[in-house]
């Protein structure tokens, strides 16, 4: 390996490193006590409901992989290539579900979610969830409102604008959005990102600890 090979590899794990250590940070500094475990029906229900928003396609196996989120949470920003990478690795063995989890003191997370729910109606919500997390540093943190921004995200992905702006303005996307902060309240989630790996909260330490817990889930 050569030294330029060396210092790259160095500086990468450096900032996984630090995504980590956001990641974490982040839910402590966020709960004041942890998320439980799913283990009656009903907050088996919660945790992942039939129309849960799905990443690519359902696994092969039981084993769930579940992320409640808040689109303008930085540290849900930095765990998203995490995520990414993994669900790619486990792509066709696990399902990875998404849950909506806006913040009270996000401005615009809320919309975001909106927005996102809203493509998703029309089979793009993989395309908006990714737009998202790529373009958060120009809209996070924002006092305020992106609505049109977001709006032009829909013009880009090639929704339908006249059907998106019904349902990004409708009651049912609003409750969609608002049952799911409801099961993760029901849950104990506080803070985002919360994960969960077959009813069981998971908050990872390292990155490692991704493939560790879902190698155990698939072993099991």
């Amino acid at each position: 390996m050569s030294k330029q090979t060396k210092i790259t590899a160095l500086v990468a794990g450096l900032v996984v490193a630090a995504i980590v250590a956001l990641i974490v940070a982040s839910s402590k500094g966020e709960a004041e006590r942890p998320a439980r475990t799913a283990d009656t029906p009903a907050e088996e229900n919660a945790l992942t409901r039939p129309d849960a928003r799905i990443l690519g396609e359902k696994g092969s196996s039981d084993v769930t992989f579940v992320e409640f989120l808040d689109f303008e949470c930085e540290a849900c920003g930095a765990a998203y290539p995490i995520v990414e990478d993994v669900r790619k690795k486990y792509a066709g063995e696990v399902t990875f579900v998404v849950r909506y989890f806006p913040l009270p003191g996000h401005f615009n997370s809320e919309r975001a979610a909106r927005a996102v729910e809203s493509a998703g109606r029309q089979g793009q919500f993989e395309a908006m969830y990714s737009k998202m997390y790529e373009t958060q540093a120009t809209w996070g943190e924002a006092q305020t409102p992106h609505d049109d921004l977001f709006r032009s995200f829909a013009e880009e992905i090639g929704l339908d604008m006249k059907t998106y702006d019904a349902d990004y303005a409708s009651e049912e996307v609003a409750a969609r959005v608002q049952r799911d902060i409801d099961d993760g309240t029901e849950l104990g989630v506080q803070g985002t990102p919360t994960f969960f790996v077959d009813g069981e909260p998971f908050q990872p330490q390292t990155v490692e600890d991704f493939d560790r817990v879902l190698d155990e889930a698939l072993a099991r």
